[in-house]
């Protein structure tokens, strides 16, 4: 499923037009962009939980010269499934 086949089932879902429906995911994921970027997170209960995953810097080798090259720390976007999207995937 791609951004327009969401917006569409969104819209068919909640009765409501393709554009109100890509407006209001347009602002969730820039809600979610926003609190994440300030260190924040997102939970929605039995859904899941948009946090920010930190990671260290480290020292890494070039494939094709296997040389040792630094890789700087960085913070990463991650999710983790709540309980009740885990059930319903698994039933």
């Amino acid at each position: 499923m791609n951004k327009s086949d969401l917006v569409a089932a969104i819209a068919e879902k909640a009765e409501m037009s393709k554009k109100d429906a890509e407006k209001a995911l347009k602002a969730f994921e820039d809600v979610v962009t926003e609190e994440l970027a300030n260190n924040g997170k997102v939970q929605l209960v039995g859904f899941g939980t948009f946090d920010v995953a930190e990671r260290a810097a480290r020292e890494g080798r070039n494939p094709q010269t296997g040389m040792a090259m630094p890789i700087p720390a960085s913070k990463a976007p991650r999710f983790k499934a709540g309980k009740a999207l885990k059930d319903a995937i698994n039933n």
